[in-house]
């Protein structure tokens, strides 16, 4: 993957047209992984004894066999690695069923472990339709999936694994909090909520989709975030003088655009942006929202773009009750100088992670995953090598232990 990584970046932009160095980084974070769990894996997957008062016991980790993982098209290698390193070291072979629109990003995965030894059968992309899903995981050869996509596939997903009673793993949408508590380095937190709006032109499920600032900073906040919403420069995102890509396609940006003028026509204020951008491709303006309420659709749904939506609360309790205030529960983040204050609040936003004076990112030790209709089950770290584990107990008994006739 090092190796190729210039040949798998231009890959990713060409397929999803995010700019190049942001499928560098994605390239760079999946290698990551790949080495993290070789070099961890003997650590992480050692026997584990327990503290047995009448003999030995031991639980051991056993792959449960193919494991089918449903990818989606916005990190193409990077979410089919985090699925499928754990899973191939714990020793479980995978089926994977990419997104229809970077089938080419698939096979060069699905070749890359070719090239590197894997023996044929251990890793096999699945090039179908996703209404195809629901027969691999009925399959009598398959023994979980996980999938990382829509809360709308996931409950499909879902509620198949479910009735065949298998494994499975969701990693869905999110509406992500980015609360700002305090002034303090005003200039990184902007910089902050830049990023972690706008990494990946916004598509991710981590992203920083409503931003949650403190009356007294709000102001400032939101001129300085529009002014530099305001210097982004569209153009072919292979170019490196690009900071603005376009979206995955024309549909994705007519939604974003739909979803922005029914919060202008409901009474929201677009501080910038708020339309398309008057450039070749699937552009959208990069918009700064406010005065958005509960009867708009942007309050509610996923913004899946360049659109941040900034609210003003009053007071840390106000700032919970708000990021809590979504269907969503995957990722977060609090700024503030105030460390305690900041993981005060951090500890009762209702999500998987929250990160404390930097936006929501992911990292190969660090577990993955959210809560409510985010999903469930974790990825990555020593958690996500174990989801599709048989954590299997052996008891070893002397052979004049006393035979005792009762459970528990």
């Amino acid at each position: 993957m090092r190796d190729r990584s210039e040949h798998l970046a231009r890959l990713v932009t060409l397929e999803m047209g995010k700019l190049i160095r942001h499928s560098r980084a994605e390239i760079d974070l999946s290698a990551r992984i790949l080495q993290y769990y070789a070099d961890k894996a003997p650590v992480l997957l050692a026997d584990e004894p327990l503290d047995f008062r009448d003999g030995s016991a031991t639980v051991i980790n056993d792959p449960l066999g193919v494991i089918l993982g449903v990818q989606p098209w916005n990190f193409p290698v990077y979410q089919t690695v985090r699925f499928a390193a754990p899973n191939l070291v714990l020793g479980n072979t995978i089926l994977l069923k990419p997104a229809s629109n970077t089938p080419q990003s698939a096979l060069a995965v699905e070749q890359l472990f070719a090239d590197a030894g894997a023996p044929r059968g251990v890793y096999t992309n699945l090039l179908i339709p996703g209404r195809e899903v629901y027969r691999v995981i009925e399959s009598d050869v398959v023994r979980g999936a996980s999938l990382t996509g829509s809360d709308r596939a996931g409950v499909s997903v879902g509620e198949t694994a479910g009735r065949n009673v298998k494994k499975s793993v969701l990693e869905l949408g999110g509406s992500d909090p980015f609360i700002v508590l305090d002034d303090n380095n005003l200039d990184r937190t902007v910089e902050a909520a830049l990023i972690g709006r706008l990494h990946n032109m916004g598509q991710s499920c981590v992203s920083a989709k409503r931003v949650i600032v403190i009356s007294e900073v709000f102001d400032r906040f939101v001129t300085a975030l529009a002014e530099r919403m305001l210097e982004l420069v569209p153009g072919d995102p292979v170019d490196e003088a690009t900071t603005l890509a376009p979206v995955c396609s024309e549909p994705a940006a007519q939604t974003l655009v739909d979803q922005v003028r029914d919060a202008l026509d409901k009474g929201a204020t677009a501080v910038v942006g708020g339309g398309h951008v008057d450039h070749p491709g699937a552009f959208v303006q990069p918009t700064v929202l406010v005065g958005v309420t509960p009867k708009m659709r942007a309050y509610h749904e996923e913004l899946f773009g360049p659109i941040a939506v900034v609210y003003r609360v009053q007071d840390d309790d106000q700032a919970v009750s708000l990021a809590n205030d979504s269907p969503y529960g995957l990722g977060g983040a609090v700024f503030s100088s105030d460390i305690s204050r900041a993981r005060a609040v951090a500890s009762r936003i209702e999500s998987g992670m929250v990160w404390i004076n930097h936006p929501t990112s992911s990292e190969p030790e660090l577990p993955f995953g959210g809560i409510k209709r985010s999903g469930y089950g974790r990825e990555l770290s020593h958690l996500g090598i174990k989801e599709f584990a048989n954590r299997k107990l052996i008891v070893t008994m002397g052979t004049d232990a006393p035979i005792t006739d009762a459970l528990g």
